[in-house]
């Protein structure tokens, strides 16, 4: 058995068990899952809460209720996002259809867009992720200023 978190289109959170991910898909297919609260049968996974394995050690994992410990794997995500990914800023939308229509060469990019661009990319079939950036703090250094 497997258990997902799942939520329905007017946003009602909820678990379900399953024999397995092909039975949960072929069940959603069919309508068969439904959101206990609302009846609604549009239903989608979550991401669950989940465990990250240390690249130095086998037993290492990170807490989940350790804010320290999360915080730092926020910031390896944000140092890995800014090395490899170019920063297209409000060009994000036109960037992703060039390179959908073989118009530039593929690359990781980043950037922001208007809920607009973003049907548009959706509607497209382009594939993206929303993810908040935080802002670097200021340089808080006596000495440089």
């Amino acid at each position: 058995m497997i258990a997902y978190d799942l939520q329905c289109s007017n946003g009602h959170r909820f678990e379900g068990w399953f024999e397995d991910s092909n039975s949960f898909d072929q069940q959603n297919s069919q309508g068969l899952v439904s959101c206990p609260v609302c009846e609604d049968t549009v239903i989608s996974k979550l991401p669950s809460t989940f465990a990250i394995k240390g690249a130095s050690s086998g037993s290492s994992m990170i807490n989940q209720s350790d804010p320290e410990a999360l915080a730092a794997l926020g910031q390896q995500i944000v140092d890995y996002v800014e090395k490899n990914f170019d920063n297209v800023g409000a060009d994000f939308a036109q960037e992703a259809l060039k390179m959908h229509y073989g118009v530039s060469e593929p690359r990781n990019i980043r950037g922001v867009s208007t809920p607009q661009e973003e049907e548009t990319l959706k509607d497209e079939g382009i594939d993206f992720y929303k993810m908040p950036m935080p802002q670097k703090a200021p340089d808080t250094d006596p000495d440089t200023t």
